[in-house]
């Protein structure tokens, strides 16, 4: 157990990463299942807030993906850049293995 915890220790800096990652996938999931959602209900009432509900997951993708840029955990403009973040992240994960 004690050397599990010291491995993931040394993940301190990725943790942030992780989780953010995590909740953009998240996000995007929550969008792609609304918008299945709003063109399969027939109702006006649930179509409403279906909607209301789907610009809330767009909202909260959007403060995600900023954030993440921001940190420079996401360059969806840059693929190289992306590569080389991705490619550390694999790494640190490839460490947590050993």
């Amino acid at each position: 157990m004690t050397n599990m915890l010291q491995k993931i220790a040394g993940m301190a800096g990725m943790t942030d990463q992780v989780i953010a990652t995590d909740f953009l996938i998240s996000s995007k999931s929550a969008v792609r299942n609304l918008t299945f959602a709003l063109t399969e209900s027939v109702t006006p009432d649930v179509r409403k807030v279906l909607r209301e509900q789907l610009n809330d997951a767009i909202n909260a993708h959007e403060q995600i993906s900023q954030y993440m840029m921001e940190k420079g955990y996401y360059n969806p403009s840059d693929l190289n850049e992306q590569l080389e973040v991705d490619v550390k992240a694999s790494k640190a994960a490839m460490k947590l293995a050993d």
